[in-house]
């Protein structure tokens, strides 16, 4: 039995390039910021409200710089070896398979690790070594030791509203970044956002957005978080395919929000009261 450790240079880079500009609406300086620490390359933080932009700011970057975009959503279960990588046994050989992280390195891709604090503390500590100036990363299975190229970008994500004591970023990790905070547009961007998004008109968009505010207005008062433009999008799209409002507004909204049938009950007054 061979041993090969050629098989994820095959990865096609281009499969990541994402070749269709994707619609984001800037709300500050957070594309000139990135695109200063793309420059200078340094690793990016995004903060913020889940649904809020964040994952479709990096697709849109990715576009902007021309470089591929690899993306792991973290969750608990996510370890070390499935970033870097693993030996994999086939019918007549072990062959080395690369990661999401050793590939992007390999490639000089942008890797991003969406809400970063959802795995485990032990699989954080292996962006260290590519977070700061050494920009390397090292695989102990091959023996080899990656460097990044100038090209490559490292971004991670977390929604400060989720942490805990046993979901925190630790400031080992978060001081080696560049910290971009995010939240919900103002009622009149996210009206546009929306009505680009959906297809709905001006006076249905604002409808929703008002409605939006309304559930944010009860955040820690029965609601972990309040509509994010995610949710209104998806909203503004059933009733673009002919659901009627109050219907959309409780399946894409309400009974996202919450489980809990009281609270599910007052979001679906405070949609009656609009539409």
């Amino acid at each position: 039995m061979s041993v090969s450790k050629n098989t994820a240079r095959a990865t096609r880079v281009e499969e990541y390039l994402i070749k269709d500009e994707p619609y984001y609406e800037p709300v500050g300086q957070e594309i000139a910021v990135f695109e200063a620490a793309y420059r200078q390359q340094l690793p990016v933080l995004l903060k913020g409200p889940t649904g809020c932009g964040k994952t479709r700011f990096m697709q849109h970057m990715a576009w902007r710089l021309k470089r591929p975009l690899i993306t792991v959503s973290c969750h608990d279960d996510l370890t070390a070896t499935d970033l870097v990588g693993r030996y994999l046994i086939t019918a007549n050989e072990t062959v080395w398979v690369d990661g999401p992280m050793a590939r992007a390195v390999r490639t000089n891709a942008m890797l991003y690790l969406d809400e970063i604090v959802e795995a485990r503390k032990d699989t954080t500590v292996v962006i260290h070594p590519l977070a700061d100036d050494r920009r390397v990363l090292p695989i102990e299975k091959t023996g080899e030791l990656l460097t990044a190229g100038p090209e490559f970008c490292l971004a991670i994500s977390y929604n400060p509203g989720y942490q805990s004591v046993l979901k925190d970023l630790k400031q080992s990790t978060r001081q080696r970044f560049v910290a971009v905070e995010f939240n919900y547009p103002s009622a009149a961007l996210e009206k546009k956002i929306v009505r680009r998004e959906t297809g709905v008109d001006e006076a249905m968009a604002e409808r929703l957005v008002k409605f939006a505010g309304m559930t944010r207005n009860l955040k820690g008062s029965g609601l972990d978080e309040g509509a994010s433009t995610r949710l209104l999008v998806h909203a503004g799209k059933l009733m673009a395919a002919g659901i009627d409002p109050r219907t959309a507004c409780r399946t894409a909204i309400a009974e996202a929000l919450t489980d809990d049938p009281e609270m599910i009950a007052a979001v679906n007054e405070l949609s009656s009261s609009l539409f």
